[in-house]
């Protein structure tokens, strides 16, 4: 079990499990680019790594590469579907830098993660073979992404919200974080929420972050930054005193920057959904019903035993109820 960022207690009911993962949540890094990736190719070898994260190849290909296939008359009744079919590549938006969630090879061009895994299984369940185009999206770029059809899908540690819902429509969700707290590693005087009044906090602007400050740590001053690398750089250069984000980034952030670390547990419950177009409601149902059936065979708890389950101990949680939260 990954020790230093703390600990990680199942939540089976509602799928809620602190965890080490990405970048890119109800955030993101970098600006908006494309990365052309062909998804898992069978009989693979190696390691995608970041840091101090490995994810054997060769078993999460042979997850991939074993995810359902929808029959030509499912994918057919759906224009949405068939012209991905027709297309013969999923667009998706996403990050290319985030540890077991996203995260790109350069060397390979190949992309692998929990996040990545699911859109790959999604053009598999769609167009036979999982191949994906990846944008790299911020938190002000996904909706316009999906509402101007550049992408199909943004599969991005992406926080449902009911604003958000009002521009795009989440299926899902498929996993559930929480706000939690980054503060550098000699820093023994925050250990929870609590401890943040009269602090000076980090968070990404326009995140759950930051109203997760504003309802939990009043006494708190907010500095927002754009990026994920610019909260951590505020607190390993001593001008913050902490950095509040879902616990998913900020574990996937302590994973490889040794100056951090994570504490406490998440104080609020952050659902991730995928996000599609509101223009046609069979578009979420479509997705819904892909998500319930790699729930159904243990698709998804095997995705995440070779993701996320690299760092977690212990079996894989119950993944959250579709449609359980507002905004889905």
């Amino acid at each position: 079990m990954f020790r230093t960022p703390g600990r990680w207690p199942r939540r089976a009911a509602i799928g809620l499990l602190p965890l080490a993962l990405l970048v890119s949540a109800c955030s993101g890094s970098g600006a908006s680019s494309s990365t052309s990736t062909s998804g898992s190719d069978a009989g693979s070898s190696g390691a995608a790594s970041g840091g101090g994260v490995t994810i054997d190849q060769a078993a999460y290909d042979a997850v991939i590469n074993a995810a359902p296939v929808a029959d030509a008359a499912t994918v057919d009744a759906l224009a949405w579907a068939k012209t991905i079919k027709d297309r013969g590549v999923l667009n998706t938006g996403g990050s290319d830098s985030g540890p077991l969630f996203s995260l790109l090879d350069p060397a390979t061009g190949k992309v692998t993660g929990f996040d990545a895994g699911l859109a790959q299984m999604l053009a598999r369940y769609i167009i036979g073979e999982p191949k994906i185009q990846l944008t790299v999206t911020t938190v002000d770029t996904r909706e316009t992404l999906i509402q101007n059809g550049t992408v199909d899908t943004v599969i991005a540690t992406y926080s449902i919200t009911e604003p958000r819902a009002e521009k795009v429509a989440f299926a899902g969700p498929y996993f559930t974080s929480g706000a939690a707290i980054m503060v550098k590693k000699d820093n023994t005087d925050i250990n929870s929420v609590k401890d943040l009044d009269g602090k000076t906090v980090a968070t990404q602007a326009a995140s759950t972050g930051v109203t997760a400050l504003q309802e939990h740590a009043p006494g708190a001053t907010v500095s927002t930054f754009d990026t994920d690398a610019a909260c951590q750089a505020a607190v390993t250069q001593g001008r913050v005193d902490a950095y509040v984000i879902d616990q998913s980034i900020l574990i996937s952030d302590a994973v490889v920057n040794q100056e951090v670390k994570v504490v406490g547990e998440p104080f609020t419950s952050d659902p991730y959904g995928i996000g599609v177009t509101k223009d046609d409601p069979a578009v979420k149902t479509f997705v819904n019903d892909w998500l319930q059936s790699i729930y159904d065979d243990g698709t998804w708890a095997k995705l995440w035993k070779v993701t996320v389950g690299t760092v977690v101990a212990g079996e894989a949680p119950e993944p959250p109820k579709i449609g359980s939260v507002p905004g889905t």
